[in-house]
C-alpha cells in the first residue's frame, strides 16, 4: 500500500517536480550510504561523477548525464533545487515537458563539456585534482532559456521587482567575477556552459529555429519513463486521408501560427504578465504539442 502510494504521488508530480524528487532522493541515499556503511564518496559517485580526464571519461561515457544526479553537500542541492523550482514554473507554463527535458539535458552535456574541455585546456587546471558533480549546468540552461526567451518579465525577488533578464545576468555575472578569486574554476564554467545553451537555444527558437528539434525524441523517451504504464485499449484503426492537401487545414495551422507569433510579440514587449487568462491558455496548449 506504501509502495503504491508512493508511485502515485510521483506520478502526480510535474515533470519539475519529479526530476527535484529524484536528485533528493540520490542525495538522502548516497548520503546514507556513505554515513551508516562506511563508503567513501569515491565508491559512491567514482563511476557518476564527471572525470577531468578524457581517458576516463572514454571508459565512463555515461557520466556526461549522470554526474548531474549527485551533488557535494546539502547547500549544494538546496540551491540547485530551489533555482529550479522558480525556473520550471515559469517554463512550464509557456512549453511542455519534451522541451523542459530537452533544454535541461542540453545543458548538463554543454556543461559537463566546458568542464571536460577547461581542465584540459588551460594550464591553470591541469594539474588540479577534481571531478564534477551537481545539476547547475541544466539548472542554469533552464533559467538563462526564460531569461532570454521573455527578458522584460517581471518576477518578484524578496522585496522587488526585477526583469528576467536581470536574473540571468545576476548568475552569470556571479559566476565570471568568481572565477579568478574563487575554487571550483571547472564548475563555474560548467555553469556558463549550461548558461550559454540556454540563453543561445531561446534565442534562436525566438527567431524560429529549434535547434533541439533532434534531441525531442530522446525528450519524449525521457517522458515516458516518468509516466505509469496504460494498457491502451484494443480499437479499430481508419486509414486517414492525409491533410497535406487540405486548404482548410493548413489555413488553421496558419491562422494558429500566426496567434502563437502574436502572442510571443505581445511577451516580448509587455511581459508574459499582460497577457490574457484565454491568451496564456492558448500558448500553454500549443505549447503542449
Amino acid at each position: 500500500m506504501v509502495n503504491g502510494g508512493l508511485k502515485y504521488q510521483f506520478a502526480r508530480l510535474s515533470i519539475a517536480e519529479k526530476l527535484i524528487a529524484i536528485n533528493v532522493a540520490i542525495f538522502i541515499v548516497s548520503g546514507l550510504a556513505m554515513a551508516l556503511f562506511g563508503a567513501s564518496e569515491a565508491a559512491v559517485m567514482g563511476w557518476f561523477q564527471l572525470p577531468k580526464e578524457f581517458g576516463d571519461f572514454i571508459i565512463q561515457p555515461w557520466s556526461i548525464i549522470t554526474y548531474s544526479f549527485f551533488h557535494a553537500g546539502f547547500g549544494h542541492i538546496f540551491w540547485n533545487m530551489i533555482m529550479l523550482w522558480f525556473a520550471s514554473r515559469i517554463f512550464l507554463n509557456l512549453f511542455g515537458d519534451k522541451r523542459y527535458l530537452t533544454v535541461y539535458f542540453l545543458g548538463v552535456i554543454t556543461g559537463g563539456l566546458f568542464f571536460l574541455l577547461s581542465y584540459n585546456v588551460f594550464p591553470a587546471l591541469l594539474n588540479s585534482n577534481t571531478a564534477l558533480v551537481g545539476a547547475s549546468a541544466g539548472v542554469t540552461a533552464v533559467l538563462l532559456f526564460v531569461c532570454s526567451y521573455i527578458p522584460n518579465q517581471d518576477v518578484r525577488v524578496i522585496f522587488f521587482n526585477v526583469k528576467l533578464w536581470h536574473v540571468g545576468a545576476f548568475f552569470v555575472l556571479v559566476d565570471l567575477i568568481q572565477i579568478p578569486y574563487g575554487g571550483n574554476i571547472g564548475g563555474r564554467l560548467a555553469h556558463l556552459g549550461g548558461a550559454l545553451l540556454g540563453y543561445v537555444y531561446a534565442r534562436q527558437l525566438l527567431n524560429g529555429n529549434d535547434i533541439g528539434a533532434v534531441f525531442t525524441n530522446l525528450g519524449e523517451n525521457m517522458v515516458s519513463w516518468f509516466k505509469p504504464n496504460k494498457k491502451a485499449p484494443m480499437k479499430t484503426v481508419y486509414k486517414a486521408k492525409s491533410k497535406a492537401g487540405n486548404p482548410t487545414a493548413n489555413y488553421q495551422k496558419e491562422a494558429k501560427q500566426r496567434q502563437i507569433d502574436a502572442i510571443l510579440d505581445k511577451i516580448s514587449k509587455s511581459g508574459y504578465e499582460s497577457l490574457s487568462k484565454a491568451e496564456k491558455d492558448f500558448l500553454f496548449k500549443a505549447g503542449k504539442e
